[in-house]
């Protein structure tokens, strides 16, 4: 039962990649805009606003690169 529960967790294919990489960056945009809001008028509310959206997009490389290696078919 645990295995076909965890299968549910299991990226296969890279349309499911997409959406999860679509879900991380809307957090990661909302996370930046709190950051602009909450250290306004400053340069470093603008510099961890643009660090929000490059993790995504290293972790989104990843992602990708491990969904094309799998032979999932």
């Amino acid at each position: 039962m645990w295995r076909k529960f965890s299968r549910l967790f299991v990226i296969k294919t890279k349309f499911e990649a997409f959406l999860v990489i679509y879900g991380l960056a809307m957090g990661a945009t909302e996370r930046g805009a709190h950051y602009v809001q909450q250290y306004h008028g400053s340069v470093g509310g603008w510099m961890l606003f643009a660090a929000c959206p490059v993790a995504v997009f290293m972790a989104g490389a990843r992602i990708l690169d491990s969904v094309e290696r799998s032979d999932w078919s």
